[in-house]
This record gives structure tokens, C-alpha cells and sequence, in this order.
């Protein structure tokens, strides 16, 4: 009896084995096998882009290997992210997400994969503040006259990149906590919604810096508001939300590089130290300020603990507000 326990002890341990050495060749050979790919799953041009191209070459001198950019835009990242997933699960695929990865769960409640289970977060790249912004010839000079007007009830409207976008979101929060009402007008994307926001056809915009600052440094549009914590470093002179009145306000737009959940562990932590240290090079800190992003970087929990945060926050956004997507 004992001699076969043994042997069936023995033969469990063999199969563990066996089955283990193809994921640890694998992570041994890594990044040997082929190209490393960077799928950006919005458009070129806009900001997902750029951290992807501004990550992409540093990455690749670190790795020694080459790194492409692919965009994968659609379905507001789900797309390019869903690419990502049934991608195999080698290290060689990895997506690079905006802030509506945090949303897209409560939005749309037939994705084809689960934000949480099936991907695992590298890095947490950075943040930005929002801008609430008007057109420079506008009535309303501060944040303080939208709120005034807001709650004469008069037809406060804003256009944000899209419906259930981050800066729809914050907007349908902030009106809850100030008890007003404004009208949404959803663009598809930073471009139009910023073309009609110059032209004065839209009285108010939400967006990112990178979106938002060119205009207001051309002297077309003015800020009123960020919606970070804290004051945006580009923009020092502009007061927060919280600021005005709403102590706590905080809807930052953000991205970070995900992997598929399946990817081998000595892979997700090599690749979290080197993309820190991409992070860290003083050129790529000063294209991603350019580009008005906070660098953030740290650990794989780190990053996971910021993106459940933020599901959190704005699935209660959603829900209380009916959101749904286009």
C-alpha cells in the first residue's frame, strides 16, 4: 500500500512538473522568440497612442527586443482589449488603456471578457486631470457662474469625447453633489468635441489636458475647473473642483499597460520593472508631461488597487445616473 501511494505520489508530481516546463522555457526565452507587441486600443493620434509610441522605444532598448505599435481602436478599448486576451498568453501581446477600461464594465454588460479575471495590470503609467473649459468669448468666467446658472435652471450643456465617457461621468457626479441639472452632448472623440467648443456651438468641454491645453494656449478657450484633487502642474492658476466647494472631488483620466492574466509570473515582473524604468528616464517623464501626464509607475498591485478603485467608483456613477453606451 505504501509502495503505491508512493508511486502514485511520485507520477502526480512527474505530470506537475511536465506540464510546468513549457511556461517556464517560455519565461526563459522571453523576449527572444519574436517582436513584442503594443496594442493601443484607441485610434492614432489621440493620447493612448502617444504613451504607447513614447513607451515603445525605450522598452525596446531595455528588452533588446523590437517593439511595434498597434492600434486597435473601437468600443471605446474593448476591441483592441478583447484582441489582447485571446492573443496567446506568451508575453508578447500587451494592451496600453485608457480610463475607459474603468468603465467599460458597468457600460457594457456583454463584454467579451472580464476586465478583472482575465487581464492583470503592469503598470500604472499616469494620470491627468480633466479640464472644464469654455470658449474664451463665453459668459460664464468662472466655474462659480456654470453652478449659478446651473441652478437658475437655465440650459447648462457640455460636450464631453463620448456618452459614458470618464468626463460624462464626472459631470453626471458633480451634478449629483451640486443638486443641478446640464445637458450632455457626446462627441466620438477629443477632435470634433473640441472643434465645436472653439466655435462656441458647445458652451462648456470636459477633457483631458492633452485635449483641452493647446486650445486654452492658443487663447480660444478658458479653463474653469480641473478635476483632480489637486491642481494641474500645467495648469497652476486653475482651481480644482474640490476647490469650489466639493471637498473629495477626484476624476482623474489615466492609462496603464495590461496583460493577459494568463501571462507567465516571471514575465508580469520583469515587464513591471522595466516599464518603472522606462518610467523613470527623464525623457520619456518630459514627453508624457508634454502630453500633460502625471507619471505614476509602482508595483502590479499597486495598479490593480488604483483600477478596481475606479470600476467602483464609476459603475455607482452609472448605475445612479442610467447611463448607457452608444
Amino acid at each position: 500500500m505504501q509502495r503505491r501511494t508512493f508511486k502514485t505520489a511520485l507520477g502526480f508530481a512527474l505530470t506537475l512538473a511536465a506540464l510546468s516546463v513549457p511556461q517556464l522555457a517560455t519565461a526563459q526565452a522571453w523576449p527572444s522568440k519574436q517582436p513584442i507587441k503594443l496594442v493601443a486600443v484607441f485610434p492614432p493620434g489621440g493620447s493612448v497612442d502617444q504613451v504607447a509610441r513614447i513607451i515603445a522605444q525605450p522598452l525596446q532598448q531595455l528588452l533588446g527586443q523590437t517593439v511595434i505599435v498597434e492600434n486597435r481602436g473601437g468600443a471605446s478599448g474593448v476591441i483592441g482589449t478583447a484582441a489582447v486576451v485571446q492573443a496567446p498568453a506568451d508575453g508578447y501581446t500587451f494592451a496600453v488603456v485608457f480610463d475607459t477600461h474603468g468603465v467599460n464594465p458597468s457600460l457594457n454588460p456583454n463584454m467579451p471578457f472580464d476586465s478583472k479575471k482575465d487581464l492583470i495590470p503592469l503598470v500604472l503609467v499616469g494620470t491627468s486631470p480633466m479640464v472644464l473649459a469654455t470658449h474664451v468669448n463665453s459668459e460664464y468666467k468662472t466655474f462659480a457662474d456654470v453652478l449659478a446658472a446651473a441652478k437658475a435652471n437655465k440650459n447648462v450643456s457640455f460636450g464631453s469625447i463620448g456618452n459614458g465617457s470618464l468626463g460624462h461621468l464626472a459631470m453626471a457626479l458633480l451634478a449629483k453633489d451640486a443638486r443641478v441639472e446640464w445637458t450632455h452632448v457626446p462627441y466620438k472623440g477629443g477632435g470634433p468635441m473640441m472643434s465645436d467648443a472653439i466655435a462656441g456651438h458647445v458652451p462648456l468641454s470636459i477633457g483631458s489636458v492633452f485635449v483641452t491645453k493647446p486650445h486654452i494656449d492658443s487663447g480660444r478657450m478658458r479653463p474653469l475647473a480641473v478635476t483632480s484633487s489637486k491642481r494641474a502642474a500645467d495648469l497652476p492658476n486653475v482651481p480644482t473642483i474640490a476647490e469650489n466647494g466639493y471637498p473629495g472631488f477626484d476624476a482623474p483620466a489615466w492609462w496603464a499597460v495590461l496583460a493577459s492574466a494568463k501571462t507567465p509570473p516571471e514575465i508580469v515582473k520583469r515587464m513591471n520593472e522595466e516599464l518603472n524604468k522606462v518610467l523613470k528616464n527623464p525623457e520619456v517623464a518630459k514627453k508624457l508631461d508634454a502630453q500633460g501626464i502625471d507619471v505614476t509607475g509602482g508595483t502590479v498591485a499597486q495598479a490593480s488597487t488604483f483600477i478596481d478603485k475606479q470600476v467602483t467608483i464609476w459603475a455607482k456613477v452609472v448605475k445612479d445616473n442610467n447611463i448607457k453606451a452608444d
